[in-house]
């Protein structure tokens, strides 16, 4: 089945009224004395409020409703009102006049549209800024975005039906002042391209390795681009070989899946400015002869997350139409252990001709990123941003959830902005000068490593090689999701279990503010 199936629409009904299977209201956490006097109903409610007579939100906090973020409270109308649920989601604190932050508004409505599965139809009569047109659209983007997300299943492999395992809710009625503003609508259309967009990623993250290798790769990105109108170029082994692409090929030498370069083109006419964005497409990275352990290596089949991002963004720009070139270069390879796999030792030639010692042949990544930020530069982009799982110092720099970033100053500054804006946040990090002296070989330009520091400042050691092959002048932003790209735990927010498509959201932000600022 596909992993997104939910719809969304505007409505402006009464929530009261409405023939839906249930509604969502949202709910304020409220405390006086130091002690909880909540919770409190949202803007939104206030007819389905009215037809309990005021005891709604009395009879919620009887259930355990407390209004925190993300919790979901359900009860049952017994015909107080025509759906036959009412679905309480928490909001967290009374909002100042800001109104509540549209990262809240979207993990909730995730939440809560997941916790209602099994349902067909469902409303959300929440707080939404009036005219649309005239204001901040992020609240009803983030509703948009939420209530698509919180639908999200990867169908998986399964040969039997799962006992218990209900369906994602089909239809979301978003209640809004006006359903009929063309701007309320156009961010509801937005909202289905991004989802997707998303989900494309996530599905692609948690394929197997097996049906996934670099060819199956570099075909599944070929064919939804060539769907959505981009121009695709797709390099084979025999590509890369006469092309010089010498990192690549060395990552790829150790499998029977030969590795790839895909490009992805969008050129609108009129467009001032054009920006490369190069994603890391390592389908399974077994560590090399610097193998990784045992335990937790299925994980790898993540490593090429940031190529999936990349591949998805672009797609979702074709729908989307900014006034910007934007070009992707996505290097795939299998990181394998055989009789031709490369070496620690080995001397490779990169694509423009540097020469760079392999010392950790588990320090994959930037050998193949490399070659495409070399091959990026030659096409004259105004910015280039690469994303890439990088490095495990990245998650025990900033943990799980947040990305680092590092590159150009006052570029990065814009990438964590974009990745503030939409809920997927990047910490600017340092590219130290004693890192990079580290990295002076006695053979070669440059080592793949500073040996010195082993793993400490691991992810910083991955920007500074990287910086090496960026080309003098070009603003650029190098974004580590080693740990945000992938989450392991339950579901929570609009995550769920295993590819999270990071940073599809940011990077569409980015592209953007680029177009609209330069």
């Amino acid at each position: 089945m596909p992993s997104l199936t939910t719809t969304l629409s505007l409505v402006d009904t009464d929530p009261a009224e409405l023939a839906v299977d249930a509604i969502v209201v949202g709910l304020h956490s409220s405390s006086g004395d130091g002690e909880l006097s909540g919770p409190l109903l949202a803007p939104g409610a206030e007819s389905v409020a009215a037809a309990f007579d005021g005891k709604l939100a009395p009879t919620l906090k009887l259930l355990g409703a407390s209004g925190g973020a993300c919790e979901v409270t359900k009860l049952a109308t017994l015909g107080t009102i025509t759906a036959p649920v009412i679905a309480a989601v928490g909001l967290g604190a009374v909002p100042d006049d800001a109104g509540v932050p549209a990262e809240t508004m979207r993990r909730a409505v995730a939440a809560v549209v997941r916790s209602l599965a099994g349902t067909a139809r469902i409303a959300l009569a929440l707080p939404l800024p009036d005219g649309a047109d005239g204001g901040d659209p992020a609240t009803l983007r983030a509703v948009a975005e939420g209530a698509l997300l919180g639908g999200y299943r990867f169908a998986g492999y399964k040969t039997k039906p799962q006992p218990g395992r209900r369906d994602p809710v089909k239809s979301v009625a978003l209640l809004v002042p006006d359903a009929a503003d063309k701007h309320a609508k156009a961010e509801l259309k937005r909202a289905a391209i991004v989802a997707a967009a998303v989900a494309r990623t996530r599905d692609w993250v948690n394929t197997a390795p097996n049906e996934l290798r670099p060819p199956d790769f570099a075909t599944a990105v070929s064919a939804v681009a060539t769907s959505a109108g981009l121009d695709v170029e797709v390099l084979d082994e025999k590509a890369l070989k006469k092309g010089g692409y010498g990192g690549v090929l060395a990552v790829g030498m150790g499998s029977s899946a030969p590795p790839r370069l895909v490009i992805l083109r969008y050129a609108p006419k009129g467009a001032k400015k054009h920006v490369a964005l190069v994603g890391k497409g390592i389908t399974f990275d077994t560590g090399g002869y610097a193998i990784k352990p045992a335990q937790g290596m299925w994980e790898m089949k993540s490593d090429m997350a940031g190529a999936a991002a990349v591949a998805s963004t672009m797609v979702a720009i074709a729908a989307l139409k900014p006034k910007i070139a934007v070009t992707a270069y996505l290097p795939m390879a299998e990181n394998m252990i055989s009789g031709t796999a490369y070496r620690p030792g080995d001397v490779v030639t990169m694509y423009g001709g540097k020469r760079v010692e392999v010392l950790n042949p588990d320090a994959e990544g930037r050998m193949i990123l490399a070659d495409a930020i070399v091959r990026a530069a030659e096409d004259d982009p105004d910015y280039l941003v690469e994303t890439s799982t990088l490095t495990g110092g990245q998650v025990i720099s900033l943990g799980k959830k947040i990305s680092g970033v590092m590159g150009d100053e006052a570029f990065i500054a814009r990438v964590a902005a974009a990745g503030d804006r939409v809920g997927e946040p990047a910490w600017p990090m340092p590219l130290p000068d004693d890192v990079r002296k580290g990295m002076d070989s006695d053979v070669a330009d440059i080592s793949q490593i500073n040996a010195g520091m082993d793993r400490a400042g691991h992810m910083l050691q991955g920007g500074v090689f990287l910086r090496e092959f960026v080309a003098d002048g070009l603003p650029w932003a190098h974004i580590d999701i080693a740990g945000p790209s992938y989450h392991s735990g339950e579901a929570t927010g609009y995550w769920t279990k295993g590819g999270t498509a990071i940073p599809v959201r940011l990077l569409l932000d980015l592209v953007d503010d680029i177009a609209t600022n330069g």
